[in-house]
């Protein structure tokens, strides 16, 4: 938790990356397991299924910690406008609400990432006076 607080533009931007990472393996693994085995076991683990949230949450944490010693106003929308919209496309593919094309989240998700990424590397702050601390 430590490390949230002190460098959690570098979490969020993990938690991205590895998000993309699940997204991208989820097609192949399952396609490697099916191939490989005709058991009755369910196909798709609980665990695997729900990481999404997992993502969410480290991701919702790691913002709102960044939105609080960024130097630069702009960064607060764009940062919390990319998880929401990260949010509801996952929400949408977990209740099959809209065909939506999976490129979709996978930009989301990159962005995000980059957003944290430059936050982290232009937008600290030097000293508290710059910083929006409540």
């Amino acid at each position: 938790m430590k490390l949230t607080l002190q460098k959690p533009d570098i979490i969020g931007a993990i938690a991205s990356m590895l998000c993309i990472v699940h997204c991208v393996a989820t097609p192949f693994i399952f396609l490697a397991h099916t191939s490989s085995s005709l058991d009755t076991y369910p196909s798709t683990p609980i665990w695997w299924k729900n990481i999404d949230y997992l993502f969410l949450f480290i991701s919702f944490f790691s913002i709102y910690h960044a939105t609080q010693t960024t130097g630069n106003k702009q960064m607060k929308p764009f940062l919390w406008s990319n998880w929401s919209m990260l949010f509801l496309l996952i929400m949408n593919e977990k209740l099959g609400l809209f065909s939506i094309p999976e490129i979709i989240t996978y930009i989301i998700a990159i962005s995000l990432a980059v957003l944290h990424l430059y936050n982290l590397k232009y937008c600290q702050c030097e000293n508290d006076k710059c910083c929006t601390h409540k």
